[in-house]
């Protein structure tokens, strides 16, 4: 690499160790608000997000117990079917703050800007202020981050804790530092309690890059891994010895297991489960050749290389996923010819391509190969990576472009984003065609005069260049926008507005005219959905704290089936869904009447839980609305044998329980987490042996039923003889 360059771009030696321009401080701020402000707009729209999560982070606000093992409610009698990590910033602000939208969710928005400064500082080291600025514009504005660091699923922290790791491999690699590399194993250790086996997909290209790049000898390189190591473990081991250790008759059920195991529920539903498809009790995952398979049409969709590039998934990251991969072969094309080793400005570049390019190409690969449950805005985790990539590729091809094959290459990859937006743009019907059209002529006008520009000046060069900037960034600002103008409730949410064949939308699974026109035209749903549209009232799930949370749109309002989607009548909306005081769906509960939650609040403190419903997500709105513990029989999914029916007998004889709210109507109570992964719903025969079935049978038979604000209640202290 040669060290001359424009001052945008400074010349990448040492870059943290060079004075700082006047102008990186005020750029790296405006970086920063924009980036917050992006993330913080009109954030309660959103309500409760995924009640799933919101109901155990109301939980944990309560109850210390509930805090530390992620109980979905103060009671104690189950956790989510994730380790609490992603939960306890959020409890801690609801603790500090009271219950409400923008305290579960401000938290999560942090997050993105905390990522966002990260990826600035690990880029700046070695490719300058440019380019970081360049790195972390990318990042802030990839539509599925925009999305998930508004929204309360674990996708956020899991994205800052793997940004983490990168910037401490890096950091350790300068100097063969001990210090940051451990700190690199803490950063995956808490990635592990935030969702268990993803945190260790970008591990194999990290060890091997320190084992074979680290400036030391190989004794050294090995034992510095074996103690990094030892700091992952026990950074996430700790909380996972606790639990197994902790007697189970004390402790809530561990959700999402059949056996009351994290042990089983890490390595099976949320680990190997998700590669092969064999998720104990899960519709829609399966082996090669099933649903969800290799090159299959399973609810998750069609596995293979392609999958990142398809349908709603390509809006959601693959804006610049194209233009990344060839930059990063361009990256180490350039820098290839320097040493091994990483104590030469050359050798840490080459290093820098190396750590985010493999954890770009590993993650991409279990992404589009996994058989399992997949949902589109599992993408965010590539966002930092894809974002790095662009903004040191341009770094070095910027330096090299005096060259005839660096010039060509930069102007080609902006060709090639430039035309790969106009594609993205067009999957949604009617969305700003004058948008699609501009990025395309103003993308190709400024890749074919780039090569030439520097000839005219200075100023002509730097106009061309800004003008490609735009252009590739154009489509993805759009999409964002549309995004942060939209609430999005439910389990399953998309960036962006619907597109043919997708699943997403404004809110997520959503029925009508999503999207077209213009940012956020619509607020979430079509008919039956319950959405409003923007500039109307507020939208669905965006409801104060005290009051009942609103459904999720159906997915027409009329319970048909959506190409690759669910049917509608498994959502809130539609006959039978989340009607009011009816029973929830597959993606988000019940909304609650004010009579409900008079019902559940009256002498609540006598009880341990004033009431119980099969399925976490129906559990979570009415626990919501009235804010005392409500027990989600069989976990999320309504089919976890907890509590097995003895157990629920022995609770109702020890006044433990006042209300069973049944399932009613023709919706069904089967809830979901973060998955929005079917199991069943309890059934006979299913996952659990059927026990939420069981319960309420003998409930009905044995229990007087009443109709309550329109949803079915029995007094489980007033038997019928």
């Amino acid at each position: 690499m040669t060290t001359a360059a424009l001052p945008i771009f400074p010349a990448a030696v040492a870059g943290a160790r060079t004075a700082r321009p006047r102008w990186e401080r005020p750029a790296l701020a405006g970086l920063l608000i924009a980036t917050a402000a992006l993330l913080l707009w009109d954030l309660g729209a959103s309500g409760y997000a995924n009640s799933f999560y919101s109901a155990a982070v109301q939980a944990g606000s309560e109850s210390w117990k509930a805090f530390f093992f992620g109980s979905s409610d103060a009671g104690n009698s189950i956790t989510v079917d994730k380790p609490p990590a992603a939960l306890w910033p959020m409890m801690l602000s609801v603790r500090l703050f009271g219950l409400g939208s923008w305290q579960i969710l401000a938290p999560q928005a942090l997050m993105g800007v905390a990522t966002t400064g990260v990826l600035y500082a690990s880029v700046r080291r070695q490719f300058g202020p440019g380019a970081a600025l360049l790195s972390g514009a990318a990042f802030a504005l990839t539509p599925v981050a925009a999305l998930m660091f508004r929204f309360n699923n674990p996708d956020a922290l899991l994205t800052l804790l793997l940004t983490v790791t990168v910037y401490c491999l890096l950091r350790a690699l300068e100097g063969a530092h001990t210090r940051w590399l451990v700190w690199a194993g803490v950063a995956v250790g808490f990635a592990f309690l935030t969702k268990t086996l993803q945190a260790f997909v970008i591990l194999p290209p990290l060890a091997v890059l320190y084992a074979v790049c680290a400036p030391t000898g190989l004794r050294r390189r090995l034992g510095q891994l074996l103690l990094a190591g030892g700091a992952m473990v026990v950074a996430g081991g700790w909380w996972v010895a606790v639990v197994e250790l902790w007697p189970a008759s004390s402790r809530p059920y561990i959700g999402g297991s059949q056996n009351n195991s994290f042990l089983e529920l890490t390595l099976g539903y949320n680990g190997l489960g998700r590669i092969n498809g064999n998720e104990t009790g899960s519709v829609g995952g399966g082996g090669a050749g099933g649903p969800g398979g290799a090159g299959g049409g399973g609810r998750w969709g069609e596995s293979g290389i392609d999958r990142l590039f398809s349908g709603n998934i390509g809006g959601q990251i693959s804006w610049l996923l194209p233009a990344a991969l060839v930059l990063l072969v361009a990256g180490l094309v350039i820098t290839w010819r320097a040493r091994r080793a990483t104590d030469s400005v050359d050798g840490m570049a080459r290093a820098a391509f190396l750590a985010w390019g493999g954890s770009l190409l590993i993650t991409a690969v279990v992404f589009s190969y996994m058989q399992g449950i997949f949902h589109e805005y599992y993408t965010v985790a590539l966002a930092p990576f894809v974002a790095a990539l662009i903004g040191m590729g341009v770094a070095v091809l910027w330096e090299e472009r005096g060259s005839t094959m660096a010039a060509v290459t930069l102007s080609g990859t902006l060709a090639l984003t430039a035309v790969w937006s106009y594609v993205l743009l067009g999957r949604a019907t009617g969305y700003l065609p004058w948008l699609r059209w501009a990025v395309l002529v103003v993308g190709l006008l400024a890749a074919v005069a780039l090569p030439f520009a520097g000839r005219a000046g200075r100023r002509m060069l730097q106009t061309t260049a800004g003008l490609g900037v735009a252009a590739a960034l154009a489509g993805p600002f759009a999409y964002c926008m549309t995004t942060v103008s939209t609430g999005h409730t439910g389990s399953i949410v998309t960036a962006g507005p619907a597109v043919a064949g997708g699943r997403g939308g404004p809110g997520g699974m959503m029925g009508g005219p999503g999207g077209a026109g213009g940012f956020g035209e619509m607020r979430q749903g079509g008919p039956g959905g319950g959405g409003q549209q923007s500039g109307g009232a507020p939208p669905q799930g965006a409801v104060p704290p005290g009051r009942g949370q609103g459904g999720m749109p159906g997915a027409d309002g009329r319970g048909a089936e959506r190409p690759g989607g669910f049917p509608g009548g498994m959502t809130g909306g539609g006959p039978g869904g989340a009607g009011a005081g009816g029973a929830g769906g597959l993606l988000n509960g019940a909304r609650v009447s004010a009579e409900a939650e008079a019902a559940l609040t009256t002498d609540s403190d006598a009880y341990t839980w004033a009431a119980a419903a099969i399925g976490a997500q129906n559990a979570a709105s009415y626990q919501l609305a009235s804010g005392v513990p409500v027990m989600p029989i069989g976990g999320f999914n309504g089919s976890d044998p907890s509590p097995t029916l003895e157990q629920f007998k022995e609770y109702v004889r020890d006044g433990k329980i006042h209300w069973f709210i049944g399932q009613g109507g023709s919706g069904t109570a089967a809830g979901t987490g973060e998955d929005g992964g079917r199991r069943g719903g309890g059934g006979p025969g299913g996952p659990g042996g059927g026990t939420s079935t069981e319960i309420e049978n003998w409930v009905k038979a044995t229990f007087k039923e009443s109709t309550v604000g329109g949803a079915t209640f029995y007094d489980l202290t007033a038997p019928t003889s």
